[in-house]
């Protein structure tokens, strides 16, 4: 059982040190400027990974910025409001939706979501926002909004059964304390419930970031794949996963590869952190749950 355990360590180490040895050349040649440098021209040998991290953190925080109302919305009405018998069902539902295969949510994107943008939301962000610059012509369709639509559907589930998890460990001793001070049924929801499960639904937050940021074949399907950093949200972009997944059949090169497994290092490193960061987080509020309970 301890060879077990230790195998997922031994894992995760054994790709760790790949993706090392296999970007030295870039590592040694462009050092820290790989990151912030926003050439990527094969041909000459001139890369850098600007463009593609500004794609992957945009489109990750327009998800966040749709998902995270619904999904916390979604947990207090299943956990709180929602009667008995359509708890199950709406529960299973929402889980579904992290079953769905990637390339399903961006076959989907490029059928649906797509078209809709560009005729019915797109148009009526640029007469609203226009004159912010966030969203302007040209209207594709495609790009970090679509990008980032699609992503905030696919972290939902995530999002949403966590902050679950971490609302049902709060005390029922707590809802009943603030209910029996003279509070509505919404501010025990609100000073009872969520004040107390804050930091892990922060936690929770941060996993659908995690999940986000390393998302690839949905993302690569609409989000344009143009290495450009634009303020226009509605322009093509490209992220970090999306690069890697297009281009590693094509790199022609050592120093075309080393630069191809450097991002992917990149992504491996923060998708790490978040996640481990995300789950202390979780952890600092649910550790106790069985003693509370009681």
């Amino acid at each position: 059982m301890l060879l077990c355990a230790l195998s997922i360590f031994a894992i995760v180490a054994l790709i760790f040190w790949e993706l090392i040895k296999r970007s030295q050349l870039t590592i040694h040649k462009f050092g820290f400027s790989f990151f912030f440098g926003s050439a990527w021209d094969p041909v000459n040998g001139n890369f850098g990974a600007l463009p593609f991290v500004y794609g992957t953190l945009v489109s990750s925080i327009i998800a966040l910025i749709i998902a995270v109302p619904l999904a916390v919305g979604v947990a207090i009405f299943i956990t709180e409001i929602c009667p008995e018998l359509l708890r199950g069902p709406l529960s299973f539902l929402t889980e579904l939706l992290a079953a769905i295969p990637s390339v399903v949510y961006g076959l989907w994107a490029v059928f649906i979501l797509v078209p809709i943008l560009r005729v019915h939301v797109n148009p009526l962000l640029i007469r609203l926002f226009g004159k912010t610059g966030l969203f302007t012509e040209p209207n594709f369709g495609i790009g970090m909004m679509a990008a980032g639509v699609v992503l905030a559907i696919m972290i939902l589930p995530i999002i949403s059964s966590l902050t679950r998890e971490v609302m049902s460990v709060v005390p029922r001793m707590q809802r009943e304390g603030v209910l029996a001070l003279g509070a509505t049924r919404w501010e025990m929801i609100r000073i009872g419930v969520l004040r107390n499960a804050r930091i892990g639904i922060v936690g929770s937050i941060i996993l659908g970031l995690g999940r986000a940021l390393g998302e690839t074949m949905a993302v690569t399907m609409v989000i344009g794949n143009r290495p450009e950093i634009v303020r226009n949200l509605l322009a093509p972009a490209y992220s970090m996963a999306s690069v890697i997944a297009n281009e590693f059949s094509e790199a022609s090169d050592d120093m075309y590869l080393s630069a191809l497994i450097e991002i992917g290092l990149a992504l491996f490193l923060v998708t790490i952190v978040v996640n481990i960061f995300a789950r202390l987080l979780v952890w600092a509020v649910t550790r106790g749950a069985p003693a509370r309970a009681t």
